[in-house]
């Protein structure tokens, strides 16, 4: 039987599988890098180029993005980190069970 678990998302609860609850956090920590790179390249092109425009910055952003290395990086990085939150989550609940 598939492991179910509670996901909320804009006020809204719903029973989801487990596996499908970790790849929404990995993508949603994967959009959310990929925005903080978007401000930064297109902020950059405005502080530093000779004629700013957003398009500029836009199309760098995307070459920069879609490249294999930087979006596996950036996959990868995410994966990691929801794996590491999870497992220091349930180190903690195995600690704190055997304290009390």
């Amino acid at each position: 039987m598939i492991e179910r678990t509670m996901l909320v998302a804009a006020g809204k609860k719903a029973m989801v599988p487990r596996l499908f609850k970790r790849t929404l956090q990995i993508a949603t920590a994967v959009a959310l890098t990929a925005s903080v790179l978007l401000i930064v390249i297109v902020g950059n092109g405005f502080l530093v180029g000779k004629a700013p425009s957003f398009r500029t910055g836009w199309n760098l952003w995307l070459s920069f993005i879609q490249r294999p290395d930087i979006l596996s990086t950036m996959i990868l990085t995410a994966a990691v980190a929801v794996a590491f939150v999870y497992w220091q989550r349930n180190q903690e609940r195995k600690a704190g069970g055997a304290a009390r």
